[in-house]
């Protein structure tokens, strides 16, 4: 298990994808969840203007089809973690917290797998995750999107 880990949601991962100014933990392993991998990719490929298709969206045409590219091929620098071992995890994680949607629940169940801190977007940070991790003693942060 990596020792300075941390899990993005899907809107750092874009932003960070996207070279933002992000301010993260220096030498962490970043890691992040099959949904907010997936609600990235979606919204990059048929997304609106929103908060996760915006940043594509406000990109040159070219810059964009490049940018969608490598978001669709996740680079290596950006893990994800195993679903043998995550989903008796989430399943556990499922047991304890009834309220956790699915994609709250892969979020905390991949925390504990994985060690790692939490670090979400303001409006992430707004939902019902903060409290579920706080309950499972995993440390999470705000990391504001430049």
């Amino acid at each position: 298990m990596p020792t300075n880990s941390a899990l993005i949601d899907d809107r750092l991962l874009v932003a960070y994808l996207l070279d933002a100014e992000l301010t993260l933990p220096k030498q962490a392993e970043l890691f992040t969840t099959a949904y907010w991998y997936y609600r990235a990719c979606r919204a990059a490929v048929a997304g609106s203007a929103g908060q996760l298709s915006g940043p594509f969206r406000a990109l040159p045409a070219d810059e964009q089809a490049r940018a969608v590219q490598g978001l669709l091929q996740l680079p290596e620098r950006v893990g994800l973690p195993d679903s043998r071992r995550l989903v008796p995890e989430m399943a556990d994680v499922a047991r304890r917290h009834p309220p956790l949607y699915l994609l709250n629940i892969e979020a905390t169940a991949a925390a504990r797998l994985l060690g790692a801190r939490v670090l979400l977007s303001p409006p992430a940070s707004r939902g019902i995750l903060p409290a579920a991790l706080t309950d499972e003693n995993i440390r999470w942060d705000i990391v504001e999107v430049a």
